[in-house]
């Protein structure tokens, strides 16, 4: 079950992010995150998910977002579930992230925006991370028995169009080579005003369709994780329509099992 809660602003204003549009310009009331989570768990019927994932557009281990004061009635919502995803940014992971773990009763996930590991495009995201802090919060998690979610972009402003596949796979396996046992990889979506001034620029063109399948099975050769495509608004991803519906089907058959696909269409000129 993935429940989405309405916080504070994330504090960290990556080039490619839309999420402060469903964020607080303030911080998170107390008390404010337990009462949308309870709301949200009474549309469960017995017997519940195995998986909690709690999604707050920002970054769950800062205090701003996430009351401290919140934790232990967050966690005493959570514990009819045997695992549970909070996201946050690799410089948010720490000492607070051991204090929630330790008040959950089933396993902690959390869940890292790697984006890319193309070093002129790690530069200009402003998202403030560079690899070795990627590694140190990975290694943290892997320390002490916290499992790593890794999100990894496909279509990422500064990356040439002819390199982006490549360079989404190159991250999947970086992230993959530091412990992540689950990597979403999210095509970039436009529509935060910097993606369309990106664009203008030439700097930024929008994912196609067939990268992103092109990019998970690329992917289907890391076999230390499970890597799979995220498919929120995948009709808006350019495509011909003769071609649209066979490869989304695809990436879903692909997204849902291990075992061999059938060959992708062949590339038409609008899907190339």
């Amino acid at each position: 079950m993935t429940v989405f809660l309405a916080g504070a602003e994330c504090p960290y204003t990556c080039s490619f992010c839309d999420l402060w549009r469903w964020t607080l310009d303030r911080p998170t009331p107390p008390g404010a995150l337990p009462t949308q989570l309870a709301r949200a768990l009474q549309a469960l019927t017995p017997p519940p998910p195995d998986r909690l994932k709690l999604y707050n557009a920002s970054n769950f281990f800062d205090r701003r977002a996430v009351p401290a004061e919140d934790l232990p009635r967050i966690a005493e919502l959570a514990a009819p579930f045997a695992a549970v995803t909070v996201e946050s940014h690799a410089n948010t992971i720490g000492p607070s992230t051991l204090e929630f773990a330790a008040l959950l009763s089933g396993k902690l996930e959390v869940a890292v925006g790697l984006e890319t590991i193309h070093p002129v495009a790690m530069q200009h995201l402003n998202k403030r991370l560079d690899l070795p802090r990627f590694d140190r919060a990975a290694a943290f998690l892997l320390e002490h028995n916290m499992d790593l979610r890794v999100f990894v972009l496909l279509g990422i402003p500064h990356v040439p169009v002819h390199e982006s596949v490549e360079w989404t796979v190159k991250t999947a396996e970086y992230a993959a080579s530091r412990g992540a046992h689950r990597i979403a990889l999210i095509p970039v979506r436009g529509g935060n005003g910097e993606l369309e001034r990106l664009e203008a620029l030439g700097d930024f063109v929008p994912p196609t369709l067939a990268q992103l399948e092109h990019a998970l099975e690329q992917c289907r050769g890391i076999r230390s994780a499970v890597v799979t495509a995220d498919v929120w608004d995948i009709e808006g991803l350019p495509a011909c329509e003769n071609c649209r519906p066979q490869r989304v089907a695809r990436i879903q058959s692909m997204n849902l099992s291990p075992n061999p696909q059938p060959p992708a269409p062949s590339p038409c000129s609008k899907c190339a």
